[in-house]
This record gives structure tokens, C-alpha cells and sequence, in this order.
């Protein structure tokens, strides 16, 4: 008896394993359009990829919540600090806490950040974020950065 329940449950774990890897790779689709956004230096379509509601912590603390509020938060530092800068991703980890709700964590490289004295440099960090499946698609709910460069050397 338990062998064919086994048997029986068999094609129902195997949906489930393809049902993941389509939402992991839907969710990196999100984080390849992310990256877009980010390198065009485009605030609307960044926005675009968050939840109506979301909230949006960058790595000094400062943050939106909101779609617009984060548009408009990102708008100037594109148009600054950020107008050179090439963002890409180096690795990708998802966790589903729910069939509907993944932890991802995202490694990240940039260079031409602009430092507070006007100088380009590098940069690495992670991007944590909390997603939420609707029937759109995956948006970011939660997003987290931290620099993880090491700090720029103090001015002479």
C-alpha cells in the first residue's frame, strides 16, 4: 500500500521540482531586468519591477516604500552618483518560503559608482530581497542592499 502511494505521489513531486525551477527562472528573469534598469539608469522601469507597496532599504539605511517613492528616490542618484555606474550580478540564491513567496539573495558587482569626492570606483554587495508571485509575475516586496567593498581611502 504505501508503495503505490508512493507511485501515486511520484508526478506530483516532479511538478512541484518544475514548478520551481519555472518560478526560479521567472525570478531571474526579474533580476536580469533589474540590471537593465539599473545599467540604463532608468528609474521608472527599475520601479516597475517592485510591488505596489514595497519597500526599498539601500546601504546606508536610507529607503521608500512604494513604487513611486522608489522611482523617485532612484531618479536623482542615476542622474549623479550613479550615471556611469555597470551593475551585474555574480550569483543567484532563491529560497521559497511559499509556493508564492521566495528569499533571493543576490551577489553584485558595479563599477563607476562615484564616491562622494567625484572619483569612480568599484563596488560588490549583496541584494536580499523578499518576492512575491501574483498574477503578473514575480515583483520585489522587500529589497535590502549592503556594500560589501571595502570603504574608499579617506581624503588627502
Amino acid at each position: 500500500m504505501r508503495i503505490a502511494i508512493c507511485f501515486a505521489l511520484f508526478p506530483l513531486l516532479l511538478m512541484a521540482q518544475t514548478g520551481s525551477e519555472t518560478d526560479e527562472h521567472a525570478i531571474r528573469v526579474v533580476m536580469d531586468r533589474f540590471m537593465d534598469a539599473w545599467n540604463h539608469h532608468d528609474a521608472e522601469a527599475f520601479a516597475a519591477l517592485f510591488s505596489q507597496g514595497a519597500d526599498f532599504t539601500n546601504v546606508r539605511g536610507m529607503g521608500a516604500t512604494g513604487r513611486a517613492k522608489i522611482e523617485a528616490f532612484h531618479a536623482p542618484v542615476f542622474a549623479t552618483i550613479f550615471s556611469k555606474s555597470h551593475q551585474e550580478y555574480t550569483d543567484i540564491k532563491t529560497r521559497f518560503l511559499r509556493p508564492d513567496v521566495a528569499a533571493v539573495d543576490v551577489r553584485w558587482k558595479m563599477t563607476g559608482a562615484m564616491d562622494p569626492q567625484g572619483n569612480l570606483r568599484d563596488r560588490n554587495g549583496l541584494l536580499n530581497f523578499v518576492m512575491e508571485k501574483n498574477a503578473g509575475g514575480w515583483e520585489i516586496a522587500v529589497m535590502h542592499n549592503l556594500d560589501l567593498s571595502a570603504p574608499p581611502p579617506p581624503p588627502k
